[in-house]
């Protein structure tokens, strides 16, 4: 009797591995279709499918954070990579997705320790150009200086730009270096080292000679001085 209840056993066990293993083909298979056309609902919708049924160990969850990401649903973004760095604290992408994240929300406190780690781990001077823009926007200046003037001496990321809006209807992508050199300078303002800024102002120009908003503070400094 015992035996018999033994292979019982097993043939539901089976049968129910073997059904689930085909539903998850099957959301996989509808998933890969879903990418084919685009449609953004059914992607989320079988990944959210293939999550429940592989259980929370799923690496789907993963692609779930990069989809909020993308869509700019921060919220979301930041509830999933919170989940996700539980288990995975070392991640970068992750780590990076869910500043963003908080950053975006508002909750910049949580998003300066967050890019704090960040900077740490990885010593690039876009992250420490991201870490001293929070400590700025927090008042936090003698900080942000101290942070931008090290990522200033750091090399890297010659491709990468930064977005300025210069108003409403022009933003302007910059060089990081010059961004860097930028926000030195608005950070140098407000401690009142007028000439510091100055000189930022200009290699900030000179490594972006487009740099409108750059152009911008060092016209006004320029002034400044011929009125004295």
């Amino acid at each position: 009797m015992k035996n018999l209840i033994y292979i019982l056993t097993f043939i539901i066990t089976t049968s129910v591995i073997a059904q689930q293993n085909t539903t998850i083909a099957f959301e996989k298979s509808k998933l890969q279709l879903a990418k084919t056309y685009n449609d953004e609902n059914i992607i989320t919708s079988s990944i959210y499918n293939i999550i429940a049924l592989e259980g929370p160990q799923s690496t789907y969850k993963d692609s779930l954070a990069y989809i909020y990401f993308n869509k700019r649903n921060f919220v979301s973004c930041f509830l999933v990579t919170n989940d996700l760095l539980k288990t995975k604290p070392d991640n970068l992408e992750l780590l990076e997705m869910n500043a963003v994240s908080l950053e975006s929300m508002g909750a910049l406190e949580k998003a300066l320790e967050a890019y704090e780690n960040i900077f740490t781990i990885t010593n690039d001077n876009y992250q420490g150009y991201k870490l001293a823009s929070i400590q700025f926007r927090m008042n936090k200046n003698e900080d942000a200086y101290a942070t931008i003037k090290k990522a200033d001496q750091l090399s890297g990321n010659e491709t990468l730009k930064v977005t300025f809006q210069v108003n409403q209807n022009y933003s302007q992508n910059v060089s990081v270096k010059a961004a860097i050199a930028y926000l030195e300078g608005l950070i140098a303002q407000s401690l009142e080292k007028t000439p510091e800024a100055k000189l930022c102002f200009e290699r900030a120009i000179k490594l972006f000679p487009d740099f409108v908003l750059a152009k911008s503070k060092l016209e006004i400094i320029n002034a400044q001085e011929q009125e004295k």
